[in-house]
């Protein structure tokens, strides 16, 4: 039955599988197809592809189609989908731990740290302010901010007995007020919301802070802080100036110092909770402040008390809007007294006036008038234009070469007058003969040189420089009027003043100044810088000067200045000021003296401001002078003075009669 249908089936099978070259040999050799079929090798392979003979001719056979519709599931690609994304995120994820945890753990842990890092600044002790005595007139004291944090108001509670009986801001306000000084209702008001920080109060007392410590309230805290205080209130406040409510200086000594007496701040850093509470035993870094150092002034405080009560009272008496006294230490230049009428007191200075804040006497010019002549009499001197014994007849008018006419202050017969009685009865007809032979461009130097038209340097922040016209610009009045302080030249108290200690102290001028030195911290000691100091006219021409102003007390206008035991010199002015709308409606009376004249060592200058009840300098201010001069040379020990002078004759020829 394995015949040849068998053998020919083998040898089909044979030849789909083998190559053609060895097809054709299996063919041609029908022993090897026999043997092949006899085997069974691969009879039977099931047959595929139509045999050689068919595909070398023929049709081909039919292609079977795939059966149309969606493909089987296969389930196997999605688990291995999911497994591998299952993979990729453990992967990323223990990347993500290793990469925080290994390389950049301290750095993330410090921006975490930096993140709950608070930081306050830590406020610098402010220096001192201090009299030449040591005697505080400003300095600072401990005081709190107190604010409260909202959010963590409503965790407040007080229990008694397991029950609570007061509990959030509606608890707390009633125990907080009465030591706030605030209503229940507005710090009620202030205790609730959601903000972080809230100020319910500054300056709170620290006794008052320990109170409120006690009531162990959720979310109230303080800041320590300070407060500016001036012991001596109203005394010298026009000196020492005050501070804002940030503790700047705003004023005086206060701000022209701020950066001395300031100090450097310090600050704490500290680790907070979510509620800006602070974390018992975090991290806690604190840079200490650097007080700021002390300033020690020239101001004697008892001698200003008196001059600033003498000169309120002044004030008071004769209706006048303000007054101003100067006293100079003659050999050193310092400023014993700078007194103010209604002086501001530091405490509160928005009490008083604007214009009452500040130092009128340094920052309210005016004509001098009378008190100038000095300046005058010492560049005639000093040129040879006349001597103290020189002669001159000074009658009530005078017109001068350019026909400008001046007159004295009251009328008077023609009067016989040495150059001493000229400056002692402050003839303004005199002045101008004298004058008249003293060049124009030398009348401005002597000016100049006295220190009219520019600051002193003494440090206040309000000092103006007073006013001195350049001597191109002067007219044909104004080169008369500047030789009685009238016109071209203006000036405050304490320039008037400086010009009388330096014809006391020889001729030499000392820059007046309020600071001896800054006491650091850690109490050492630095002088000031040392005064300007300016040889103006020689000291034998002081020496007549002085001797010519002992008569203007002793038989002149200035007789209600004299001191019993004393020798004094001085000079009287009575000058305008220029009112509102500039113009001359106003009178200014002033006294500047030296005491002991026989050995100068106070220059004293009264100024009131359009007296009502008086005008004259003697009348006005004279009595002044006399009762603080008198004052001051107890408190200094000044003895009396040990000789009469031996005067300059006032007249020759014949009685004079006084203005």
């Amino acid at each position: 039955m394995a015949g040849p249908a068998a053998a020919t089936r083998a040898g089909t099978s044979t030849s789909r599988t083998s190559s053609p070259r060895a097809s054709t040999q299996r063919t041609s050799t029908p022993r090897a197809s026999t043997q092949r079929a006899a085997t069974g090798s691969r009879a039977e392979r099931p047959a595929t592809r139509a045999p050689r003979s068919v595909r070398g001719g023929g049709e081909p056979p039919a292609r079977v189609q795939r059966p149309s519709g969606p493909r089987p599931p296969r389930p196997h690609r999605r688990q291995a989908l999911l497994a591998a994304l299952v993979v990729l995120t453990l992967l990323a994820f223990t990347s993500r731990l290793v990469y925080v945890q290994v390389l950049r753990s301290e750095a993330i842990a410090a921006e975490a740290l930096a993140s709950r890092i608070t930081s306050r600044e830590l406020p610098a002790e402010r220096g001192e302010i201090l009299d030449a005595e040591g005697v505080v007139l400003a300095s600072s004291v401990e005081r709190y901010t107190v604010w409260v944090n909202q959010k963590q108001v409503p965790e407040f509670k007080v229990t008694e007995q397991g029950r609570t009986i007061a509990a959030g801001a509606e608890g707390a306000a009633p125990l907080l007020a009465p030591l706030l000084g605030l209503s229940e209702a507005e710090l009620g008001a202030l205790l609730t919301g959601e903000r972080g920080y809230v100020e319910l109060a500054r300056d709170v007392l620290p006794e008052t802070w320990r109170e409120i410590q006690k009531l162990r309230i959720n979310g109230i805290g303080a800041d320590r802080t300070s407060k500016r205080v001036y012991p001596a209130g109203a005394i010298a406040g026009n000196v020492t100036g005050f501070v804002g409510r940030d503790g700047e200086g705003l004023a005086g000594i206060e701000q022209t110092f701020d950066s001395v007496l300031a100090g450097t701040p310090g600050a704490i850093n500290f680790e907070r909770g979510m509620g800006l509470q602070r974390i018992p035993g975090g991290l806690v870094e604190e840079t200490p402040a650097q007080p700021g150092s002390d300033v020690n002034l020239t101001i004697l405080r008892d001698l200003q008390w008196k001059a600033q009560q003498a000169i309120d009272q002044r004030v008071r008496e004769m209706g006048a809007p303000w007054g101003a006294i100067v006293v100079i230490d003659v050999p050193t230049g310092e400023i014993l007294t700078l007194a103010d009428s209604r002086s501001v007191d530091p405490n509160d200075p928005s009490a008083a006036k604007e214009e009452d804040r500040f130092a009128r006497s340094v920052s309210s010019t005016f004509e001098p008038g009378s008190t100038a002549k000095i300046v005058s009499m010492a560049a005639a001197l000093e040129t040879g234009v006349t001597t103290p014994t020189d002669r001159w007849k000074a009658p009530y008018r005078y017109t001068t070469e350019n026909n400008q006419t001046f007159h004295d202050s009251t009328p008077h017969p023609t009067l016989k007058l040495t150059s001493t009685g000229v400056l002692a009865e402050s003839s303004n007809t005199g002045t101008v003969q004298i004058g008249e032979k003293i060049p124009v461009q030398v009348r401005y130097d002597y000016l100049e040189k006295f220190g009219f038209g520019k600051k002193t340097g003494l440090g206040l922040p309000t000092e103006e420089s007073g006013t001195l016209v350049p001597v191109e610009k002067w007219d044909g009045r104004t080169k008369w009027t500047v030789l009685f302080g009238q016109g071209g030249v203006a000036s405050n108290a304490l320039q008037i003043t400086q010009v009388f200690a330096t014809v006391a102290n020889g001729g030499e001028y000392v820059a007046p100044h309020l600071v001896k030195g800054f006491t650091a911290p850690d109490g050492t000691f630095t002088p000031a810088e040392a005064p300007q100091r300016t040889q103006v006219i020689s000291p034998e021409t002081a020496s007549d000067l002085l001797l010519m102003l002992e008569s203007a007390v002793d038989e002149g206008t200035g007789g209600q200045a004299r001191i019993p035991g004393y020798r004094v010199a001085g000079k009287t002015g009575t000058a305008q000021a220029p009112d509102k709308n500039g113009k001359m409606t106003k009178i200014v009376s002033s006294f500047v003296g030296v005491v002991p004249a026989d050995n100068p060592r106070l220059a004293i200058g009264v100024v009131v401001y359009d007296p009502k009840a008086a005008s004259y300098g003697g009348v006005v201010a004279g009595p002044v002078f006399k009762d603080v001069a008198a004052y001051a040379l107890q408190a200094l020990g000044v003895p009396p003075s040990g000789s009469e002078p031996k005067l300059f004759p006032m007249e020759w020829g014949t009685s004079k009669e006084k203005d």
